[in-house]
């Protein structure tokens, strides 16, 4: 291990995660669903691309909305995932300063971007529920493409400025992480200047970004209520109702275990344990990816009766 001096270069900084800090000897069992919702997730989210991108009935703004989620969930789960199985099977935590400022990069770029795809899909329903009429006008493949460029854009100008931010500044004897794996408020703890610029920035991005985003989608939701209860017909209303159940469902899903972890770190004091804090960190980039596809694929006839006629086919053939 590298032996730090007053002031590292940060090219010879190599840090060591520990993964669940106080679980250690349960990591090897922690390690199974997490594998394994990693597999489900890959396998889930490849196969909805698939379905996505051939079959013809699901060419609608919709699916292309859900086939963008679909890629950002293996990104995030990539990103994190295999370097943690590699913690908790081989204890193998070391990692360099540049490869944890990478890691860090994606792993906020692609939340971020999430988030804007989430938001463009609650914009999906609202086009597709209050302006029926205007639907495949509004939302033309030209104005999905800008829509998915604008949420990567958006998102790489909102996180590139964190790796200025850690670069910026010194570290002089801490090279422990206690997390399984980089994140922008991690790194900045083992330096030894001040960190306040690091924790302003982090709670502009968090309330001019994320923040923003669950606001708008809220006002999004709140207009589809305004306009579904305008409908005379029960059923009618349940039909409308029932097209954004599995959209708030994958909301749920993505922003519930971020605030809770955004509100426990800043307002939860030790009253809740550092392992509880990692371990749902932890969970929190493998379920929402296993998960989505499932709500997906239960929740849409058109992916369901897709994926029966894949498997049927497959059955004739054998």
């Amino acid at each position: 291990m590298i032996m730090f001096s007053n002031q590292t270069d940060i090219r010879d900084i190599w840090y060591t995660m520990t993964g669940i800090p106080g679980l250690e000897e349960a990591h090897m069992w922690i390690s199974i669903p997490i594998c394994y919702m990693y597999l489900v997730a890959i396998l889930g989210n490849t196969l909805l691309l698939f379905l996505i991108f051939t079959e013809r009935s699901l060419h609608e703004p919709m699916y292309f909305f859900l086939s963008m989620l679909a890629l950002a969930d293996i990104f995030l789960s990539t990103v994190t995932t295999p370097k943690m199985l590699a913690i908790f099977w081989f204890q193998a935590g070391d990692i360099s300063f540049g490869s944890c400022v990478s890691q860090m990069f994606f792993l906020h770029f692609i939340f971020v971007a999430e988030s804007a795809i989430l938001l463009a899909m609650a914009f999906d329903r609202y086009v597709a529920i209050c302006h029926p009429l205007r639907y495949t006008t509004i939302l033309t493949p030209s104005a999905i493409g800008k829509m998915g460029v604008a949420s990567v854009t958006r998102s790489f100008f909102i996180c590139f400025p964190l790796v200025f931010l850690v670069y910026r500044l010194h570290y002089c004897g801490k090279n422990i992480i206690r997390h399984s794996y980089c994140e922008h408020m991690g790194i900045a703890r083992l330096a030894c200047d001040s960190i306040k610029v690091n924790i302003y920035y982090g709670v502009i991005v968090a309330l001019f970004s994320t923040c923003l985003d669950v606001v708008l989608i809220i006002i999004s939701y709140a207009l589809i209520l305004c306009t579904v209860f305008k409908i005379p017909s029960r059923d009618a209303r349940f039909k409308a109702l029932g097209t954004c159940g599995s959209h708030v469902c994958v909301i749920i899903l993505f922003y519930a275990p971020a605030f809770f972890s955004f509100f426990a770190h800043r307002f939860g004091g030790h009253s809740i344990p550092l392992h509880v804090h990692i371990l749902l960190a932890n969970l929190y980039v493998v379920v929402p990816p296993t998960l989505n596809p499932i709500i997906y694929g239960v929740k849409t006839k058109q992916i369901q009766d897709r994926v029966i006629q894949i498997f049927s086919l497959n059955k004739i053939h054998c």
